[in-house]
């Protein structure tokens, strides 16, 4: 579940939470049996369907508490089986919490770390591209993606000179809300990227047109973001019974059938969604075990939020 915009009062709603994560070990949950993953298509490395991301949420500047409780939310995120955490430039002081969450939690091995490039004229992306390496304190990212294809041209072309070179692992492009889909299309059919970032959810299906059958085709991972459209989803359906078919797919939470409708399009690779809280960490999370939506059910669930 995604929450709201205002940040400070969920600050000591968490510290009992937060206190409670603290005694529990960083066990790698995601070698327990049941958890849901998908292949990366061009090497075939598997990834929970479920991520992190950390637009708005993790962008709480020098605040300690804000910080330690940022990094209670990626110690629940790990315990649960959580690997890719997403983040870029654009958000903030995002990438230094991050990293901070990363130095107190002894630097998680399952982490996945996706981040990107987002900054115009080419000649400016390496040093764009190291800063935010020394924000996270990784050796090297595992995939770099081009933030709302800004520069794209350049910058894939530095991108993909850094996985030859071994430092960098995989490749990848973004956008959001439906923009720019036409030129995504284009990259993606002309570039060996390995990965695409775009929004799909209930209420925003346009990807399920060309571009997740076109990732099907050319190996492409799909990332998605905005699984809540930033809590829109979440708030609307608050409170709206949950439907009787839910226990289907194993789902006890509105935010956990949302995810499970994303992660059950067989291109879908991992869903992002963004949190400031422990519980919904582990919530969302619940959406990466279980059963998934067949066909008709994914019919219904459409329906359902077509009928809001």
């Amino acid at each position: 579940m995604s929450e709201p915009l205002t940040r400070r009062s969920w600050i000591v709603s968490l510290a009992a939470a937060g206190a409670a994560s603290v005694l529990r070990p960083l066990t790698p949950a995601a070698e327990r049996p049941g958890i849901l993953t998908r292949p990366i298509p061009s090497t075939g490395e598997t990834l929970p369907v479920v991520g992190l991301g950390s637009w708005v949420t993790f962008n709480v500047g020098d605040d300690p508490a804000a910080r330690d409780s940022c990094a209670e939310v990626m110690r629940a995120f790990f315990q649960e089986g959580g690997h890719l955490i997403d983040s870029s430039p654009m958000y903030g002081s995002s990438q230094e919490v991050i990293g901070y969450g990363l130095r107190k939690l002894g630097s998680p091995s399952q982490l996945f770390s996706a981040d990107k490039v987002w900054i115009s004229g080419g000649a400016s992306g390496p040093g764009q591209i190291e800063e935010s390496r020394r924000h996270w304190g990784v050796a090297r990212f595992d995939l770099l993606q081009v933030h709302n294809l800004l520069s794209w041209e350049e910058h894939l072309q530095t991108l993909f000179a850094m996985k030859a070179a071994g430092r960098l692992r995989y490749v990848g492009i973004t956008t959001s809300e439906g923009r720019r889909h036409a030129e995504i299309e284009r990259v993606m059919r002309s570039q060996p990227i390995d990965f695409v970032q775009v929004t799909y959810n209930l209420a925003d299906r346009e990807v399920e047109d060309r571009i997740l059958p076109l990732a099907g085709e050319r190996r492409i991972a799909v990332i998605i973001n905005r699984p809540f459209r930033h809590g829109e989803l979440t708030q609307r359906l608050q409170t709206v019974p949950l439907p009787g078919w839910a226990g289907e797919i194993d789902c006890s939470s509105w935010a956990q059938i949302l995810l499970k409708f994303i992660a059950s399009h067989s291109a879908v690779t991992c869903a992002i969604p963004a949190t400031t809280r422990v519980d919904h960490v582990r919530e969302n999370l619940g959406a990466a075990r279980g059963r998934l939506a067949d066909a008709a059910l994914r019919r219904r669930m459409i329906a359902s939020i077509e009928a809001l």
